[in-house]
C-alpha cells in the first residue's frame, strides 16, 4: 500500500472498510482521521460489522454521539505497530476508556476480536484489521 495515504484514505483503498468508512464520515470524525495524528486505528471490516446484529448499524449511523463513541473506541493516539501492542495488556482509546489486549495463541486479541491483518502502515499512523466491532461500555 502506498504510505503516502492518510489512514482513512488508506482503509477506503483496501475496499473491505465501506461500512466503516460510511460511520466516520456520518460521526465527522473523517477529518480527525485525516489530521497529522499518529493515530492506530483497530479497523473492523465490512465483515465485522455485519456480524452486529440486524438494524444496528442503521440505527448507530441516526445517532451521531453513540456511533462517534464505538468510533473513537478502535483508535488508539500514537503508532503502536503490532511488535508494541503485543508487549502491551491494555491501551486507552481516544474515547477515554481502554481496550484489553492479549495474545492467543499466537494472534492479538483487542477486547476478543482478533487481528488479521497487522502494520497497514499510512501517512498519519497505522491500521490493524479487526475481525469484530468493539463496544464501551455505556
Amino acid at each position: 500500500m502506498d504510505s503516502k495515504k492518510d489512514i482513512v484514505d488508506t482503509a477506503a483503498a483496501a475496499g473491505t472498510f465501506k461500512t466503516l468508512a460510511a460511520a466516520l464520515d456520518a460521526a465527522g470524525l473523517v477529518d480527525t482521521l485525516k489530521g497529522a495524528g499518529p493515530f492506530t486505528v483497530f479497523a473492523p471490516t465490512d465483515a465485522a460489522f455485519a456480524k452486529l446484529p440486524a438494524g444496528t448499524v442503521e440505527g448507530l449511523l441516526k445517532d451521531k454521539a453513540k456511533l462517534s463513541a464505538i468510533l473513537t473506541y478502535h483508535v488508539v493516539a500514537g503508532k503502536v505497530m503490532a511488535a508494541d501492542v503485543i508487549k502491551l495488556d491494555s491501551a486507552k482509546t481516544v474515547n477515554g476508556q481502554s481496550v484489553a489486549i492479549k495474545v492467543v495463541d499466537g494472534k492479538v486479541q483487542v477486547n476478543g476480536a482478533t487481528v488479521t491483518s497487522a502494520d497497514i502502515e499510512a501517512s498519519n499512523g497505522v491500521i490493524h484489521v479487526i475481525d469484530a466491532v468493539l463496544i464501551p461500555k455505556d
